[in-house]
């Protein structure tokens, strides 16, 4: 899938951030499941372009292709996305270029982020003068740098951002920002991308379009009008006025900068080749192989104070002895999962900050206990099966938000890949307790600690919680991230070649669902290798 968790305009498999589109909001996800029949996908990058890695589910539209790992084995960022900037004079065809990019690339994963996003706030004054064509839209001073250089570094640096939309018709921010996230390669377009020092040591690669200044004439008529609401008279007025000057001035100077000069714009295809070639020899040369590095790891520590085990009493032992029992059918496997489920959320919610609380008793007495003293709880779950941990939650927590990530193992790299998540907004001031099934390497749980430390939650305040980990997988996430809580309620001590957890529990998403694993979907935790 593209950047995630955002809203915008869907353009050639990318988000596209333009002031000028209007947002179509985030897709709501229950319980994906492939179409009848779908083919299983082996890599996300065998993919033609007449078979895009596409899986559409009634009006959804989920990406198969999914982001791999931009962290290392420690949980740290060790590669920032590919960033280029497109500049170029007003309506020299830098979308166009942009576009005819993205195409070629054939890659998911890529934010087309436009400099029209960040015009300043105008005062009533420069309202005014907007109004009447006198408001120089085309001089740097227009462009709030400040902002733009921040985002782009965050969304660089893998972290979610909120991109301002701007209203042309009222030359004004909309009140609801844009939230994108997560990009391998971002295009970022305007008509002062070189203008800032800042921001062109963002810049790994420098394009600039040159157009004729008569066609590029003729386009800004045609956008303004259509588009914009403008009459011809104010259109050639402020082009006269404002953008040819500017341009001469600060825009085609900065061409000696570029890269690459791609005259002719959208339609030059020897050099939209070109660009392309240098951007899948760097996307090549920053691919990770974490899990890799996680299974050869030798864990010889004893296991981390940061880990708690519901403690084994001879229930919570009964639970496990049938759940782990192959023969125990589908029905009493979800009955009795369910059940430790709830003793597990139950006892997660153990380590939640409380304060001393004294309440009257319908008596007249005081008694004194503990209440709440954290902002709130939100559930995240590692789909699929860590969804079957969600009815638990609701069912202890009174109105708990729950977010989803979805995470699958690509069959031929053997990495996990982030295909989709939508999370609640302002999740960075809760406390989360993040939900999957089992935990054999780690992978997929680091890869979803590191989304929420990307959306700003603090590392503190985030729980693991799964039914049955394996000590790899959870000396990986505490080596990781040492802040996080990990709750369980059993450790099973190795893996077999294949990755399962052994003596395990088989793979909970089939049991659960009742799949046989050829459905097109395979848990990563569950089935770390489906291929063995």
């Amino acid at each position: 899938m593209s950047a995630l968790d955002c809203t915008g305009a869907r353009i050639s498999g990318c988000w596209s951030l333009r002031s000028d589109h209007s947002g179509s909001g985030e897709d709501s996800l229950d319980r994906l499941l492939p179409p009848a029949g779908a083919p299983r996908r082996k890599s996300a990058t065998s993919l033609s372009k007449s078979e895009p890695p596409l899986l559409r589910t009634g009006t959804r539209t989920i990406y198969t292709a999914g982001r791999p790992p931009w962290y290392d084995e420690h949980g740290a960022q060790s590669k920032e996305a590919f960033v280029i900037g497109l500049c170029g004079g007003s309506a020299s065809g830098k979308t166009t270029v942009a576009n005819k990019i993205i195409e070629a690339l054939d890659v998911p994963w890529v934010v087309l982020l436009s400099m029209d996003s960040f015009y300043k706030v105008l005062s009533s004054e420069e309202q005014a003068l907007a109004a009447s064509n006198d408001y120089n839209f085309d001089h740097p001073s227009a462009f709030d740098f400040e902002l733009l250089v921040a985002t782009l570094r965050k969304l660089k640096q893998g972290r979610s951002v909120k991109i301002p939309v701007y209203d042309f018709t009222t030359h004004g921010r909309q009140k609801d920002w844009k939230t994108v996230y997560g990009a391998s390669v971002i295009i970022f377009e305007g008509i002062m991308s070189f203008a800032d020092k800042e921001l062109l040591q963002l810049l790994d690669m420098k394009i600039f379009v040159d157009t004729d200044s008569d066609i590029r004439l003729v386009r800004r008529l045609r956008r303004d009008i259509t588009e914009r609401g403008r009459d011809i008279e104010g259109v050639i007025k402020q082009y006269n006025k404002f953008v040819k000057p500017a341009f001469e001035q600060y825009i085609e100077p900065t061409m000696r900068l570029a890269d690459i000069v791609v005259p002719r714009g959208g339609g030059n295809m020897v050099a939209i080749d070109l660009i392309v070639q240098h951007v899948h020899s760097q996307l090549e040369e920053r691919e990770l192989s974490v899990r890799a590095l996680l299974a050869s790891a030798q864990q010889i520590q004893p296991l981390p104070q940061t880990l708690c085990v519901l403690e084994s009493t001879p229930q919570v032992r009964g639970l496990h002895t049938i759940i782990r029992n192959k023969e125990t059918s589908r029905d009493e496997f979800i009955f009795y999962s369910k059940r430790l489920m709830r003793l597990l959320i139950e006892h997660a919610l153990t380590f939640l900050p409380s304060q001393l609380c004294v309440v009257q008793t319908p008596q007249g007495h005081e008694y004194e206990g503990r209440s709440s003293n954290g902002k709130g709880i939100t559930g995240v779950s590692i789909l699929r099966a860590g969804e079957t941990m969600e009815p638990a939650l609701r069912a202890v927590c009174k109105d708990v938000r729950i977010g989803k990530i979805l995470i699958q193992t690509n069959l031929d790299s053997g990495e996990p890949e982030l295909h989709y998540l939508r999370l609640p907004k302002d999740i960075s001031e809760d406390h989360v307790i993040l939900m999957d099934s089992t935990v054999s390497t780690g992978a997929a749980a680091m890869m979803a600690v590191r989304v929420l430390l990307d959306h700003e939650v603090q590392e503190e305040k985030i729980m693991l919680v799964s039914l049955l980990m394996a000590e790899l997988g959870v000396h990986s996430v505490a080596y990781a991230f040492p802040k996080v809580k990990i709750i369980t309620t059993a450790v099973d001590k190795r893996l077999d070649d294949c990755l399962h957890v052994i003596p395990g529990i088989g793979d909970f998403g089939d049991r659960y669902f009742g799949t046989d694993g050829c459905d097109g979907w395979s848990d990563e935790d569950d089935k770390e290798q489906a291929s063995c």
